[in-house]
């Protein structure tokens, strides 16, 4: 007899198109933000500003992971199907959490997080200087319109060549480093730990995503923000910080990597380490 094909679902669209438009809303604020806080801060209080950004960036998975431990814990057909039906527990093998309670969750949150930043005026005074007269500022918006439109054809033809003078300059070159090393090491544990930690420890997926938030998030949030009080108290130049940066991140990946020496005795599984017998 022929197998059966069961007709196929096209639902991951929706899912796929909805974090494309998600990574769309969220990829500006980074580069945007810091730009942000570049312009209209003190420099001495540039690195403290900063600091608090990526530690709100740190906070944000943190709550994120603790929300997707309490969905686990709940069957994916929460609502249509009973308590009393479900006849398999959060540790089987066979269980699916409510996957998509975290999204709905988080999207609504995000439209409304996302409301004020209508509100923003599109310039501020800077730190610590005094404010301009509105006339002063209606008459520096005409000349500034026009060279924006400028500037954009002028970038169009000096996009390689500041992209070769990108590559040459030693700062920036010393963060690719760090961002490499940074998330080799974080993408690892992410991935690989709460699948770890289920199979050698007996523990749920909930349990495990709450282990993960509750020992490395709010350690990376104390990194954080304790950097940008450094900087701020010994007036850190960017050089400085970024040889900093990168030698800490390199002894951040050593230490991961001699996780490869701790080793567990491996869990019997009946057929594949021992015999069923």
């Amino acid at each position: 007899t022929e197998c059966e094909k069961e007709p196929g679902s096209l639902l991951w669209v929706f899912v796929m198109v909805g974090n494309i438009v998600r990574g769309m809303g969220e990829t500006p604020i980074m580069p945007l933000g810091i730009s942000y806080l570049e312009d209209f801060a003190k420099a001495e209080n540039s690195p403290f500003y900063l600091g608090c950004l990526h530690t709100a960036t740190i906070i944000g998975p943190f709550l994120g992971l603790l929300l997707a431990s309490f969905c686990a814990e709940l069957f994916v057909d929460i609502g249509s199907v009973g308590a009393d039906e479900i006849t398999i527990t959060a540790t089987d093998a066979r269980w699916v959490g409510a996957w998509w309670l975290g999204i709905l969750i988080c999207a609504l949150l995000n439209l409304l997080v996302g409301i004020p930043f209508w509100f923003l005026p599109k310039s501020l005074v800077k730190e610590g200087e005094a404010n301009e007269s509105e006339e002063a500022s209606e008459k520096s918006v005409a000349p500034l319109q026009e060279n924006d439109k400028n500037e954009t054809r002028q970038t169009m033809y000096d996009f390689f060549p500041f992209l070769k003078a990108l590559f040459h300059n030693p700062v920036y070159m010393l963060f690719i480093c760090i961002t490499v090393l940074q998330f080799s090491a974080f993408d690892g544990m992410i991935s690989f730990m709460p699948k770890y930690l289920e199979q050698q420890f007996g523990k749920s997926a909930s349990d495990a995503i709450f282990l993960i938030g509750v020992y490395n998030l709010p350690v990376l949030c104390v990194g954080y923000f304790s950097g940008g009080l450094f900087m701020k108290k010994f007036k850190i130049n960017v050089y400085q910080a970024a040889n900093i940066a990168f030698w800490v991140s390199l002894l951040e990946y050593l230490l991961y990597f001699a996780a490869f020496w701790t080793v567990c005795d491996t869990s019997p599984v009946a057929g594949l380490t021992v015999s069923y017998q």
